[in-house]
This record gives C-alpha cells, structure tokens and sequence, in this order.
C-alpha cells in the first residue's frame, strides 16, 4: 500500500516562499507519478504540479511561474516551491500518487495524503 506524508505547511506572508515536501513508501514499481493538489476553503480541489520517475514535470496552466515541483525518485520524494505566495494560495495541500504515468487530474491518482496547510497572510 502506497503511502503518502506531506509536511512543510505553514503560515508564510504575502510575497513570500514556502517549500512543502511529500514522503512517499510502498511503491512496488519504479514507473509512477506524484503531485500536488490543492483546495482552498469553499472551493473544489485543483491540480498544482507533478512529477513522475521517468523526470518529467507538468504543471496546472494556472500555476505555471511560481511554483517549482522536483522528485527525488529515489527517495520517493516530491517537493514543491511556491514563490511570491499570494492570499489567493491559501489552503490545504494535498499530495497525491499512481502507479503509472497520468497527467495533473486527480481522477487519475489512486493514493492520497493527508494534507497540510498553507496559509498565506496578506
């Protein structure tokens, strides 16, 4: 079973970065794929960015600029760098992972973590 923990969530004031991390363990095949998604409070859940074993990256068009994603595939491990964080980021998290390569919909991700918050002050 894959599993997945995030950490790295926070408060961080306009303008500024924040860097969240994604642990993840119980894969059994070296071909997969995590991401990023997030939700903001009374919103419906959006793609941000992932990143998959084989080195590609692929990003949400609407977070393309200020977010940077990066997998250490062998650590099994996804970061994601936002900059110039906005109020507008504000909310939780989510990492998410399939055993295949998909793209950033998460109807294609079978395993999810937990979340962690973000909150961005202005």
């Amino acid at each position: 079973q894959v599993r997945l923990v995030e950490s790295g969530g926070g408060s961080v004031p306009a303008g500024g970065s924040l860097t969240l991390s994604c642990s993840g363990s119980g894969f059994t095949d070296n071909k997969y794929t995590m991401a990023w998604f997030r939700q903001a409070p009374g919103k419906g859940r959006e793609g941000v960015a992932l990143g998959t074993s084989d080195g590609r990256t692929e990003y949400a068009d609407s977070m393309k600029g200020r977010f940077t994603v990066s997998l250490d595939s062998g650590k099994r491990t996804l970061s994601l760098k936002m900059t110039s964080a906005r109020p507008e980021d504000t909310g939780t998290y989510y990492c998410a992972a399939s055993d295949w390569y998909v793209g950033i919909d998460d109807d294609m991700f079978k395993y999810w973590g937990q979340g962690t918050q973000v909150t961005v002050s202005s």
